[in-house]
C-alpha cells in the first residue's frame, strides 16, 4: 500500500529509544547534538521577527521565483560577503530540504544518481531517495585537512550521474572546498555533462578569520547551483525561507531558471510575509549571525583545550560550520559509547555513523550550546570515550 520511497522500517533506531525514554521521564542530559539556535540562547532581537506581523499582505500576488524584492535581499546579502550576484539568478524555496527537491526534480528523472560526500549529512538519503533518485557517494578523506578524493568522484560517475553535490563547509567535517577543488569538480560536471549543487549554508561561520571560497566567486565552466537560507545565515530556522542562486553559462542558467519557475509555480510554498521581511530579516539578523559565530568559535577552542588534556583522542581539522569531529579509541562500537555517555554520564552525542565516515570510531558533536553546558558535556565524553571500558565516570 505504501511507497517504496519511505524507509521500510521507521522506528526510532536504540538511540532514539534511550532519548525518548530519558526525555519522558524528564531526565536533563546535555545535548551536544543541538543544531537548533534558538533552543540554546540565540533568539532573534523581539523587534525584528515583530516586523513580520508589519507586513501582512492583505492581497495575494505569488510570484514563481520570490517576490522581485525579496530575490534583490537575498542578493544583497550575498554581496556583502563578497558574492556578486543579479537578483534574476535568486531562486526562493521554504527552506533548503525543499531546494534539493526542487532541484533533483529538475535534473533527475527516477532512478538517476546524484552524488554525495561521504561522511556527510544524512538526510540526503531521505531527500534523494523521496524524489525517486539514487545517492551514492564519493569520499573525503582526512589528511592534513579535509579533501576531496579526486579518483572516488571519477568513479562513481555512471551513464546514471545527473549531479555532484558538494556541502562546502561540510558537515559534519567543517571543510571548505578549496578553489581547486570547486574548478575540478567543475571540469568534471562540463565533461560529462552534468550539474554541481553547493549547499553552502554553513557559509557564514569560518572558523578562522577568512570564508571558504564560493561556487559563486566566478563564473563556473558548468550549471551550478549555490544552496543558502534564513535557518542558517541568521539563525532563523522557523520562518522557512530558503533560496537557490544559479551560475554558470547562460543558455543553461537561462533553461533551469525556466524550469525552477514551472516547479515552483507548482507548489508555491513560500510564504509571502517572510518574503516582504527578507531585507529586514537578512540585514538585521546579521547580529545573530556574529553571536553564532563567536560561540561555535569559543566551544571549538574549549573542545581543543580538553581534548589535548586526552592523549587517545583526537580532535579533526575543520575549516567552518558548527560541528566538530573527535576520534576516539575504537575499543568499543559507537553505538555502545554513546548510550554509556547518555545513561551514564548524561551527555548525547551524534555516532559517526550516522554521517556515513567509512570507519570507527567517531563522535560528532554540535558547538552551538551554552558554553558551560558545552563545556561540562564535552569534559564527561571526553573522559568517558578516553576509556577503554567505559568503566569510569566523570561525575
Amino acid at each position: 500500500m505504501f511507497s517504496s520511497r519511505l524507509p521500510a522500517d521507521l522506528a526510532p533506531n536504540r538511540i532514539g529509544r534511550a532519548v525518548a525514554r530519558l526525555r519522558g521521564a524528564g531526565a536533563d542530559f546535555v545535548d551536544l547534538t543541538e543544531s537548533n539556535p534558538t533552543r540554546v540562547g540565540f533568539a532573534a532581537p523581539e523587534g525584528l521577527v515583530r516586523g513580520l506581523a508589519a507586513v501582512a499582505p492583505r492581497v495575494y500576488d505569488p510570484r514563481p521565483l520570490g517576490l522581485p524584492d525579496a530575490r534583490e535581499a537575498v542578493a544583497a546579502h550575498l554581496s556583502r560577503a563578497g558574492r556578486m550576484v543579479a537578483p534574476e539568478r535568486v531562486v526562493l524555496t521554504a527552506g533548503t530540504s525543499e531546494a534539493y527537491g526542487h532541484l533533483f526534480k529538475l535534473l533527475c528523472d527516477a532512478g538517476d544518481e546524484v552524488l554525495i560526500p561521504r561522511p556527510s549529512y544524512p538526510l540526503f538519503e531521505h531527500l534523494t531517495q523521496l524524489d525517486g533518485v539514487r545517492a551514492v557517494p564519493y569520499a573525503l578523506e582526512c589528511h592534513a585537512r579535509w579533501e576531496i578524493d579526486p579518483d572516488s568522484l571519477r568513479r562513481a560517475v555512471t551513464r546514471r550521474t545527473r549531479v555532484v553535490l558538494l556541502v562546502s563547509p561540510n558537515n559534519p567535517t567543517g571543510s571548505f572546498a578549496t578553489a581547486a577543488e570547486l574548478d575540478a569538480v567543475a571540469a568534471l560536471c562540463r565533461k560529462h555533462d552534468l550539474a554541481l549543487i553547493v549547499d553552502e549554508v554553513f557559509a557564514p561561520y569560518p572558523l578562522t578569520a577568512a570564508a571558504g571560497p564560493s561556487v559563486l566567486d566566478g563564473p563556473p565552466d558548468a550549471l551550478a547551483f549555490s544552496l543558502g537560507g534564513l535557518s542558517k545565515s541568521v539563525g532563523l530556522p522557523q520562518l522557512k525561507l530558503g533560496w537557490i542562486v544559479a551560475a554558470g553559462p547562460r543558455p543553461l542558467v537561462d533553461r533551469a531558471l525556466a524550469g525552477l519557475e514551472l516547479i515552483c509555480d507548482t507548489y508555491l510554498s513560500v510564504a509571502t510575509p517572510v518574503q516582504l521581511a527578507a531585507g529586514d530579516l537578512l540585514a538585521g539578523g546579521a547580529a545573530v549571525t556574529a553571536r553564532i559565530a563567536e560561540r561555535v568559535r569559543a566551544n571549538r577552542a574549549a573542545l581543543q583545550a580538553l581534548v589535548a588534556r586526552h592523549p587517545a583522542v583526537r580532535l579533526l581539522p575543520a575549516d567552518g560550520g558548527w560541528y566538530a569531529v573527535v576520534r576516539i579509541p575504537a575499543t568499543r562500537p559507537e553505538e555502545t559509547v554513546v548510550l554509556d555517555l547518555l545513561e551514564r554520564e548524561r551527555v548525547l552525542v551524534h555516532p559517526g555513523y550516522f554521517f556515513d565516515f567509512p570507519r570507527e570510531a567517531f563522535l560528532v558533536v554540535s558547538l552551538l550550546p551554552e558554553p558551560h553546558r558545552f563545556g561540562a558535556g564535552a569534559e564527561r565524553m571526553l573522559a568517558n570515550a578516553s576509556d577503554a571500558g567505559g568503566l569510569v565516570s566523570s561525575r
